[in-house]
């Protein structure tokens, strides 16, 4: 089974199990059991992305393959919430205004050629040395960035100058997601 052969029920579920450890994370008080999704597919790496009123409020993901979907989505969840350098942790006060997205992700495949990146559908991963940035397929369409802009950010995110990867020596990896929310699947 692939990601996105998830059925609606189980994105809720993730995003369930998501929602629980983001407010077992922060200290809130829980009601009732961990959720349990009935499928658990093989985790080929997910971000967690939590937003407070629409602004960006913690994104963590990893590429790495964990023992399961849930494992993964259960770390990165905590990891959002608390271990993001861009922000200071949440705090349980604010999970009432937080929406949870969960990216579920391809592995990531090296390419040579920039022009194979399609915007909307592939996410971007560049590194040089010690620098590497990434920038998730859905962020280039919710900012209405094209190929080259979208690879320019990249570039920025990873503390690299923004047209790096025109003059070469850039790794550039792609991947695709599939991307589901509390607010696309009526949770929120």
């Amino acid at each position: 089974m692939k990601a996105t052969d998830l059925s609606s029920d189980d994105r809720r579920a993730l995003l369930a199990v998501a929602r629980h450890t983001v407010c077992a994370a922060v200290g809130a008080p829980q009601t009732g059991s961990d959720p349990q999704p009935a499928a658990d597919l093989p985790s080929n790496g997910a971000f967690v992305t939590l937003h407070r009123r629409g602004q960006l409020r913690g994104c963590i993901g990893t590429f790495t393959s964990g023992p399961s979907v849930v494992a993964t989505i259960r770390e990165m969840a905590a990891a959002s919430a608390l271990r993001d350098p861009r922000f200071y942790p949440v705090g349980p006060d604010e999970l009432d205004e937080i929406d949870i997205e969960i990216s579920l992700l391809t592995p990531l495949e090296e390419i040579a050629d920039p022009q194979q990146i399609e915007v909307g559908r592939h996410g971007i991963c560049v590194e040089r040395g010690f620098n590497r940035g990434v920038l998730l397929p859905q962020v280039a369409t919710e900012n209405g960035w094209d190929r080259d802009t979208f690879l320019s950010q990249t570039c920025l995110k990873a503390g690299l100058p923004p047209a790096t990867w025109r003059s070469g020596g850039l790794k550039i990896e792609v991947f695709e997601a599939a991307v589901f929310g509390e607010k696309s699947e009526g949770l929120r």
